[in-house]
């Protein structure tokens, strides 16, 4: 079974070892053919606590670590310019 990944960014990393990601998924309407924009927000685990705000990221989907945490941090792929 293939393993779920998704790209987002890192909206919150108040938490210890766990960030807030946010994804966005566009998608164009059905009969306007408007984009629209549907963005969720995900509990992911970051062992090292190496992401900051801003921080464009690669986490994959796995079993359940904790009551709403069920992502994991693979890769940081872009890092922030704010200075936090």
């Amino acid at each position: 079974m293939p393993v779920k990944q998704e790209i987002g960014i890192v909206v919150s990393n108040k938490m210890q070892k766990t960030i807030v990601v946010k994804i966005e998924d566009r998608y164009p309407h059905p009969i306007y053919s408007k984009t629209l924009i549907k963005t969720k927000k995900y509990l992911a685990h970051d062992e090292l606590e190496q992401c900051t705000i801003g921080d464009e990221v690669l986490v994959e989907e796995c079993r359940p670590l904790s009551k709403k945490k069920r992502w994991k941090l693979i890769k940081v792929l872009s890092k922030s310019s704010l200075i936090s």
